[in-house]
């Protein structure tokens, strides 16, 4: 983006998957219709460094990755608007490890996760009762106890746990990053179930509405491991709205509402550059001659059978650096052309 005179805009997300620490309080604030006032301030999500270099490999100063311009642009957009952004594109293309790669980047702590089915529901989401186990809890409780000791009856708060959009709608100072991942299998009804909750940044919980009389501040669990949070009156109301990446295949069409509440995003084939950065990243010093003359026979191999994911060019790559095969032989090896036959299948197949 640029304004007049050429010079370029400086955004808060740059795309280049290096760590900015302190980045995120450049962020404007929201527009009025996006702000929300949740509070007391829940504590900042600890680091998973480990979560985020599984999924994108290490930080590599002398190669980083580098998004297009239009990329950072949108994405920037719906930071700012503090709006979902939905990615689509094909398979491999990156879309889930996208909200790893701005978590990383703003230094925004853990990514919260929620794996999209058919059979998913919002309150899954939103969270979880158990209310069996409640009742089985009550249960033991009375057997054990005494006619001289009434046995205290286990709080609701005990079998309530949030969710992954749950956790992220607590009031963080800083917006958390929520990942819903492939939106586009869920049940027909999810996305317009969603939109209350994108709209309005906050959810009841009726078990503990009930309670609110005489027990208006509980402590639960959230979807951080090990963490609770505190909830009020059976409300929990963001503060800083979670920067949500929601991504899709194309398997299906969204309802117009649930778009239109949303900035689209899609994701190109990676270039060459993309790819060996990729490989840097998750292989480092790996990137020699021959290395770089397999990347290109992947990006032919992709070309020729209609894409291929990034993460089956790893495979490969591993299997070179590894040691299972000799590096300097692998052009002329007819067992490794094999496998490369299997490993590059197409994912049509």
């Amino acid at each position: 983006m640029t304004v007049d005179g050429g010079q370029r805009t400086k955004w808060v997300y740059e795309g280049t998957g290096t760590p900015r620490p302190g980045s995120v309080r450049e962020l404007p604030a929201p527009p009025p219709w996006r702000r929300f006032d949740g509070g007391p301030l829940v504590e900042p999500p600890q680091e998973d460094a480990g979560e985020a270099e599984r999924r994108l490999g290490a930080v590599r100063e002398q190669l980083p990755f580098s998004s297009s311009d239009e990329q950072v642009a949108v994405i920037n957009a719906a930071l700012y608007l503090r709006r979902p952004l939905l990615v689509t594109g094909r398979p491999g293309t990156g879309k889930s490890s996208l909200a790893y790669r701005i978590a990383r980047e703003l230094c925004l702590g853990r990514v919260l996760r929620w794996p999209i089915t058919s059979r998913t529901t919002l309150k899954q989401g939103l969270y979880e009762y158990d209310a069996i186990g409640r009742v089985q809890a009550a249960a033991a409780r009375q057997a054990v106890g005494s006619s001289h000791q009434q046995p205290v009856e286990p709080g609701v708060e005990d079998f309530l746990s949030l969710g992954p959009l749950g956790t992220a709608l607590l009031p963080y100072e800083h917006p958390r990053v929520l990942l819903v991942d492939e939106m586009d299998k869920s049940d027909i009804d999810l996305p317009n179930d969603l939109l209350n909750v994108f709209e309005d940044g906050e959810f009841t919980i009726p078990e503990l509405l009930r309670v609110r009389h005489t027990n208006a501040v509980v402590t639960v669990r959230t979807d951080d491991p090990h963490r609770e949070a505190v909830v009020t009156n059976g409300v929990v109301r963001t503060r800083a709205f979670p920067i949500v990446v929601i991504t899709s295949n194309g398997e299906r069409n969204f309802p117009a509402p649930f778009l239109r509440r949303c900035l689209r995003l899609t994701l190109e084939e990676p270039t060459a550059e993309e790819l060996a950065a990729m490989v840097e990243a998750h292989f480092p010093g790996a990137m020699r001659g021959q290395l770089r003359e397999l990347i290109h026979n992947f990006r032919a191999r992709s070309d020729q059978q209609g894409g291929l994911a990034a993460d089956q060019l790893l495979n490969a790559v591993h299997l070179v650096t590894s040691g299972t095969w000799d590096a300097t032989h692998v052009d002329q090896d007819e067992t490794w052309q094999l496998l490369l036959d299997t490993l590059w299948r197409n994912l049509s197949d």
